[in-house]
């Protein structure tokens, strides 16, 4: 008993950052306006578990995150004011899919350079993948590009394997269910094309 409540004064963050991301994920999926609040809270309590996990560029991207929450909150009001609808659902064309590859490509070089040269990161490259894949994902997400989910399918699955491999059990667990969700996540979304 003294272990479990050990556990849970230790990792209090990250337990309550795992909830409000079900919750995000679950609004998400439903496309509810409400996710980015969601998005926003959970970003930052992540902002510590990151930083005092060291994965520096996973903190960077709960920034990130942090800012991406507003812009999309904006976009999907902005755009049912506009036209009175739902932001719509949409497949990425092939010039997006080329300017959102080759930004998710610097952007990993960029954290890599970063994390290998200036920092204690235990696992530079993969911590640099998944965040640049999570930068360009969030974007299409904010947009409504239904691809964001099979982005979101390789960062959850690799992330989940990152922490477990760090320990962080809540967390690990959290991108295990992020993974099987971003699956549903795509075909619900399909179905409102």
């Amino acid at each position: 008993m003294n272990t479990i409540l050990t556990y849970l004064q230790t990792n209090w963050i990250e337990i309550i950052g795992s909830i409000l991301s079900l919750v995000y994920l679950y609004l998400s999926i439903n496309q509810k306006v409400s996710l980015w609040i969601f998005g926003f809270l959970c970003s930052a309590m992540y902002v510590v578990v990151f930083f005092q996990s060291k994965f520096y560029a996973d903190m960077s991207l709960q920034f990130y995150y942090l800012g991406v929450s507003v812009y999309g909150w904006v976009s999907w009001k902005t755009g049912k004011q506009h036209t009175g609808k739902e932001l719509p659902v949409k497949r990425t064309n092939p010039k997006q899919a080329i300017i959102i590859s080759a930004v998710a490509i610097a952007m990993f070089f960029l954290y890599y350079f970063v994390l290998a040269n200036y920092t204690d990161s235990p696992l530079p490259k993969a911590d640099s993948f998944t965040t640049a894949l999570s930068i360009v994902a969030t974007w299409m997400l904010a947009r409504k590009m239904i691809e964001n989910w099979i982005l979101w399918v390789i960062v959850d699955g690799v992330s989940a394997g990152l922490y477990f491999y760090k320990e962080l059990y809540p967390t690990a667990i959290l991108f295990v269910i992020y993974t099987i969700m971003a699956v549903v996540g795509y075909w619900q979304w399909r179905k409102s094309i």
